[in-house]
């Protein structure tokens, strides 16, 4: 393919003015890589971040950010894949150490190609990849949660809180939730939280009120300055999943050496691709009206900077996300 494609490159680190829609090369895929069509994308906390130059976070410039992307296979000159199939981009790196999704079309390794099937529409898929993979591999591979079972989620109004929320409900759990906002509360209500916990910091009590020897697992999205706290919430038996660090500026969800009596605490970056099994079966609930897919809102990539500064200032309660029209 010749010609020019429209991207939001960031120039420099800095705010959000600092990504710049402009014209680019379309990119040609060297072997081993495939170039979608870029039909939707969800932005993540991770793109702000390596927006702001954060270590850990930092690209080399200028460089075309987005850890995922949804659309359609454009070339795979192996064969492998036919033009037109729908398929996920995601793979570590994506936007940091290679051009990431925030563009019209997209250059990805083979390993970072998820297929799948699906007449939702662009938005709604392009909040799914790694919102649902995340929520799925905290909740089912870490937590191992189960039907009847009791679950936290720390930090319930994030995009992939909802994610867990919702899929914790389709799992049959009985569901808390935390929000530092009390104007929330009912925001995690209509998203089916049997019990919202408003967060100062300590909830340690208001969960044993409700669970008294506390729940059976928690996905802890808020970060370091809760962890302890999550821990002596969960039952001695149970496992805390931290996914997040909502609450941490630097972005850092490591949480250094950590030893509870209270509870067993696994890591989830979210940072795996979602498999084609995975990804399928959340595309499948959605279409059957057994799980919601929480967007909270949609933009076009002109807007990609005013979309950063709503995700900046939490203004958005859910994904969101950019279509690429």
């Amino acid at each position: 393919m010749i010609g020019t494609m429209r991207a939001a490159v960031l120039e420099a680190p800095g705010p959000p003015e600092n990504l710049v829609v402009r014209d680019v090369p379309v990119p040609d895929p060297p072997a081993g890589w495939v170039r979608v069509r870029v039909r939707a994308f969800g932005l993540n906390r991770s793109d702000l971040l390596s927006r702001r130059g954060f270590p850990g976070h930092a690209v080399s410039l200028p460089r075309v950010l987005g850890a995922e992307a949804v659309g359609e296979v454009d070339l795979d000159r192996s064969g492998r894949f036919a033009r037109g199939q729908q398929v996920a981009a995601v793979l570590t790196g994506m936007g940091q150490h290679l051009d990431g999704g925030y563009a019209e079309y997209a250059c990805v390794p083979m390993a970072g190609i998820c297929p799948f099937r699906s007449k939702l529409n662009w938005a709604v898929l392009g909040a799914m990849p790694r919102m649902f993979q995340t929520a799925y591999e905290s909740l089912v591979v870490a937590v191992d949660l189960r039907r009847g079972q009791t679950v936290l989620v720390r930090g319930g109004t994030s995009s992939v809180g909802l994610a867990a929320i919702l899929l914790a409900k389709n799992l049959g759990a009985t569901v808390l939730a935390t929000t530092r906002d009390p104007e929330k509360v009912d925001l995690l209500r209509l998203h089916g939280v049997d019990h919202v916990v408003v967060d100062d910091g300590v909830v340690e009590a208001h969960v044993r009120a409700l669970v008294p020897d506390g729940v059976d697992g928690a996905v802890e999205l808020v970060g370091r300055t809760t962890l302890s706290d999550t821990l002596r919430a969960t039952s001695e038996t149970g496992t805390v999943c931290l996914t997040g660090s909502l609450g941490d500026e630097t972005g850092s969800s490591h949480a250094g050496p950590a030893v509870s009596r209270d509870g067993r605490l696994v890591l989830c970056h979210g940072d795996r691709k979602p498999g084609p099994q995975v990804l399928q079966r959340m595309i499948d609930e959605v279409e059957a009206g057994r799980l919601d897919v929480p967007v909270g809102r949609v933009y076009r990539i002109a807007d990609i900077a005013r979309a950063h500064r709503d995700m900046e200032a939490n203004l958005i309660c859910g994904k969101a996300v950019v279509v690429v029209e």
